[in-house]
């Protein structure tokens, strides 16, 4: 489904595709965020629908998160990310992955993504080394999957477990969830109680930290999605990415 706003200052709108795996992982803050820039928004469930898009008719290419692992290849459509984003990476097409879509372009780029010997559930610090690009939160995270290092990639903010950012070209990987807002909190809470159970969370006291802290939170995001826009992807209001290309 595509969605188009015109852009403040009448341009062409910035062409944004969202990769969803699972109806409960929706673009929350982040589609929201796109529809404030007058972007062109289309979102493909690539869990469900055949074929792939082809990522070079984007600017800006977001993949969310997911209850599978970026290393599941018996899921096909695991694979089928893997070779969309290797297309993206090899165009220059700026990518922010989120949680899954983080590890998954980790995993493209060269890293190694496994299951963890622990898990990271609930709201939490990371350790920054670029606070004004990404806060140090805390942010809210639920992974038990994490990635090393990717060859070539500058690693912006870390816990004790993983990396939680970095930074390739004009693309953007992240560990957490800058996506969250309470209605996806509830929803998560709901679906995935059961994940909470066996990890030893209480879903009651994560939604009550939840509601005091997730419009922190949101501010918080967008100002890491502006930043990553203009610092990172290189991409304004108004001008797709071929018009951006090359900018310092």
């Amino acid at each position: 489904m595509t969605q188009t706003t015109k852009t403040e200052n009448g341009g062409t709108p910035l062409r944004a595709l969202i990769l969803q795996h699972e109806e409960p992982t929706p673009p929350g803050l982040v589609q929201e965020w796109l529809r404030e820039h007058g972007a062109q928004i289309e979102t493909f469930r690539i869990d469900l629908e055949d074929g792939l898009p082809d990522p070079t008719d984007y600017d800006l290419i977001v993949s969310l998160g997911s209850e599978f692992a970026a290393f599941d290849d018996h899921l096909p459509f695991v694979t089928r990310e893997a070779e969309l984003m290797a297309v993206a990476v090899d165009a220059d097409v700026p990518i922010l992955g989120l949680c899954f879509g983080g590890q998954m372009l980790a995993r493209v780029l060269g890293a190694e993504v496994y299951r963890s010997e622990g898990s990271e559930i609930g709201w939490l610090p990371v350790r920054s080394r670029d606070p004004e690009l990404v806060p140090e939160g805390p942010w809210f995270q639920w992974h038990f999957d994490v990635f090393g290092a990717p060859p070539g990639a500058e690693v912006i903010a870390e816990s004790d477990l993983c990396p939680q950012a970095f930074v390739y070209g004009r693309s953007l990987g992240l560990q957490f969830h800058p996506e969250v807002t309470r209605e996806i909190m509830d929803d998560w809470v709901r679906v995935y109680r059961h994940e909470l159970d066996a990890d030893g969370v209480d879903p009651d006291e994560l939604m009550e930290e939840s509601h005091r802290r997730i419009d922190d939170s949101n501010r918080n995001a967008r100002l890491l999605l502006e930043r990553y826009l203009e610092r990172v992807a290189k991409l304004r209001t108004g001008e797709t990415a071929s018009e951006t290309s090359g900018a310092a």
